[in-house]
């Protein structure tokens, strides 16, 4: 197969998959709902494991496909699962979960069998359940967590690269999108043309990676815990005030960033990747194409680039997500890249936020000040970052700010919640600025690599970012006087 028609094929596929139809009337689509529905099972049959529920749940997506029999047998033919999947369907829940599990894209943009998980993110519950039932496999069997990588992101992405090999490497993943309501989800719509690594897809890898690895690297010999307590575990979680994610050394979605690199970036991801794609075409009984047809170098490329948007780069809460109102003037964009990075706190509100919808209350009243009060056409930094492991989008990488009078067009401007004249911001919320926020930046073109860090009151007559904050930020490499 040439590798134009390769493409046809991978393109083929996901139209297949992702059947055209307009919307319907769904139930609320967020994380605790569906682990609501999950501990109704367990509810039902006390003695249930944790392994056979996600067997039934795969059962009742359709998710046996040859790559996934290959790695963790047909679920048609394991005998738990064929009997809990009766449990579920007596239950009336058969259609919920398959409508929650089984992922497709409309052509009208509506991406189905994704949640929308406590900490704001969006999460495909495909890829984490595989995930977990193959840790949940590993474990209890005895066998090597072999299938983990592989079933969760490796081929999803392998794919996704090879599809769009002519679109530029960044535009091979991805998009994210917007739900029509926070509170009460039902529709989530992506930005623009999916690709078959949605961000969704790519955020339940990664936390199926976690999960997963987790769950196969237990050494306790005790049974592993119910599959909602492992969900709710993971993805519902409370921060305390002074402390927030520093004081945290369980593995939580806020961190999926960083604990999926730590499991996966010792691996040969290349060699991993071109080793699915080979799996992929052999169970499929698909010629498998020459290695000189640029599949190496799609690979190589895609990779570098999920690198950097998905593990340098923090997560960033749009703006839709954290509910904003419209700029109320014409954007004005930036010249990239910019030469400065001018460092804040907010002051008011006064206190860290530890939650998506604390941290988006504290956005929303931000820009409602410098709106209403101030009379600025939108909130006024670039970005602000929260105490709950997360980056909010203001004006963004592209458009002029209203954050340090007189030079808002030469540098981004950056936030943290919070007052911070007499203590210190988390060490995590720091980081996420100091290292993780700038290296994105430097990397996608948006600040020049030999930048200057000042802080606010260095070149307007305030006590921003704080005395604390700002003897901190002397520190800094990058700090100029």
């Amino acid at each position: 197969m040439t590798f134009f028609g390769l493409s046809i094929f991978v393109l083929a596929s996901f139209c297949l998959f992702s059947t055209c139809s307009k919307p319907v009337g769904v139930h609320l689509r967020n994380m605790d709902s569906f682990i609501r529905a999950v501990q109704q099972v367990e509810d039902s049959d006390p003695g249930t494991s944790p392994l056979a529920l996600v067997r039934a749940l795969r059962r009742t997506a359709g998710h046996d496909d040859a790559m996934t029999i290959h790695f963790l047998g047909a679920s048609n033919n394991l005998s738990d699962a064929e009997v809990l999947e009766t449990t579920m369907l007596n239950a009336s829940r058969f259609s919920f979960f398959d409508k929650a599990i089984h992922h497709i894209v409309t052509d009208y943009g509506e991406e189905r069998g994704v949640v929308l998980a406590p900490d704001g993110t969006t999460v495909a519950l495909a890829p984490l359940l595989l995930g977990i039932e193959s840790g949940l496999r590993a474990k209890i069997e005895g066998k090597p967590a072999n299938g983990i990588f592989p079933l969760t992101l490796a081929r999803t992405l392998g794919l996704s690269f090879l599809s769009l090999q002519d679109f530029p490497p960044r535009y091979r993943m991805g998009p994210s999108g917007c739900w029509d309501n926070v509170e009460h989800p039902k529709v989530f719509s992506l930005s623009r043309l999916p690709t078959l690594a949605t961000d969704a897809m790519i955020n339940g890898g990664m936390d199926g990676v976690v999960l997963g690895m987790n769950l196969s690297n237990q050494s306790e010999p005790e049974k592993p815990k119910a599959l909602s307590k492992i969900l709710r575990g993971y993805y519902s979680f409370t921060l305390h005030e002074g402390q927030g994610l520093d004081a945290v050394t369980s593995h939580i979605s806020p961190k999926r960033r960083e604990i999926s690199r730590a499991f996966l970036e010792p691996l040969d991801l290349h060699s991993q990747v071109m080793e699915t794609l080979a799996l992929v075409w052999k169970l499929e009984k698909t010629e498998w194409i020459a290695w000189d047809t640029g599949v190496g170098q799609a690979v190589k490329d895609g990779l570098k680039a999920f690198v950097h948007i998905y593990w340098d780069c923090p997560q960033i809460v749009r703006r839709c997500q954290w509910g904003a109102k419209s700029l109320q003037d014409t954007p004005i964009p930036l010249s990239l890249p910019l030469h400065f990075l001018y460092v804040h706190h907010t002051y008011e509100p006064s206190s860290p936020c530890m939650s998506f919808p604390q941290c988006s209350r504290d956005m929303r009243a931000m820009q409602r000040f410098h709106q209403e009060d101030r009379g600025w056409s939108d909130i006024g930094y670039n970005f602000v970052v929260g105490s709950d492991g997360y980056v909010y989008e203001g004006r963004g990488w592209k458009y002029l700010g209203t954050h340090t009078r007189g030079h808002n067009s030469l540098g981004y401007g950056v936030s943290i919640i919070g007052n911070y004249t007499a203590t210190l911001p988390s060490r995590h919320a720091m980081d996420l600025l100091r290292h993780r926020l700038v290296h994105c930046a430097v990397n996608g073109g948006g600040l020049s690599a030999n930048f200057t860090i000042h802080g606010h009151r260095q070149v307007v007559n305030t006590s921003c970012p704080g005395d604390a904050f700002f003897s901190e930020i002397r520190s800094w490499e990058h700090f100029r006087f």
